[in-house]
């Protein structure tokens, strides 16, 4: 995706998030706002990844 069209997602997206409703429902439903960076949620996503990955194998789990 274009970093140019990246921007401008993250940026309605926290602009969104910002926005006390959208908050609070989103926490009704049990989910915590966690407004970031593309690069931070990259960097979520690779130590998440590197951390469950050999779990995931040692179970011998499948996708069906």
């Amino acid at each position: 995706m274009a970093p140019a069209v990246v921007a401008r997602l993250n940026a309605a997206m926290r602009e969104a998030l910002a926005d006390p409703e959208v908050a609070g429902n989103l926490r009704r439903h049990g989910v915590e706002p966690a407004p970031s960076s593309p690069e931070e949620l990259s960097r979520f996503i690779r130590e998440e990844t590197d951390k469950w990955a050999p779990v995931i194998r040692a179970s011998g789990a499948t996708v069906d």
